[in-house]
This record gives structure tokens, C-alpha cells and sequence, in this order.
């Protein structure tokens, strides 16, 4: 099953969606802006990623820079920023068969499902 974490008012992610549908894959939407994702759900989306949870982070949102640029936060505090916060997570994520992409950009999306 492939997984995007979508938010529709991102053109990146709305561009991600569209790879999707043409695909004629099935395929679920997690709106994580609506259903915030847990921490356990997180951190199994950093595992498929291979990334830190500060590398998913959307470093140029206002709350970012405003409540948590320049502290020396631990992996725990960046995921719980991020859940606090869902628009600091980046977007779109795609997850297939336990592997997964940030669609930044969109042909990251094209090879995951080809």
C-alpha cells in the first residue's frame, strides 16, 4: 500500500497527489494537518526516511524561527515540535513497502512507485 502525507493547500504536495492519481495505483491520504500524526507514527516515518527528525522539519515556517531556531533541541523535542506544530513537517511524504520520499522534489515520488 502507498501512503501520502498531504497537505492540499502545498502546490508540492498537491503536484504529489496528481503523480499518484495518474499512477493508477491505490493509494491512501493522510491529511496531517487534520490527523495529526503520533509520535510512534513519526518516528516510523524518520525510519523509512533514514533522515533525523530536524531534517524533516520545514526550517522557514514562522513558528520555527520564532519558537525553536538556534535552541539545541533533542530528537524527542523536534518530534513533539512537530506535533504541536504539523505544518513544520515536510511535505508531501510518500511511503511504499516500508521505504519512503519527501516529494521535493516530485520525481522522488515518480521513482518510488515506478
Amino acid at each position: 500500500m502507498i501512503t501520502i502525507y498531504h497537505n492540499p493547500r502545498c502546490r508540492k504536495s498537491r503536484e504529489g497527489l496528481e503523480i499518484l492519481e495518474k499512477s493508477g495505483k491505490e493509494f491512501e491520504i493522510k491529511k496531517y494537518l487534520e490527523e495529526v500524526p503520533t509520535k510512534k507514527e513519526l518516528r516510523q516515518v524518520l525510519k523509512y526516511l533514514g533522515i533525523s527528525a530536524e531534517n524533516l522539519v520545514r526550517k522557514n515556517e514562522s513558528v520555527w524561527k520564532k519558537k525553536f531556531k538556534n535552541l539545541n533541541l533533542t530528537e524527542e523535542e523536534v518530534l513533539d515540535a512537530m506535533i504541536e506544530n504539523p505544518k513544520l513537517i515536510e511535505r508531501p511524504i510518500v511511503i511504499k513497502d516500508g521505504t519512503a520520499v519527501i516529494g521535493r522534489p516530485p520525481e522522488n515520488i515518480e521513482n518510488l512507485i515506478s
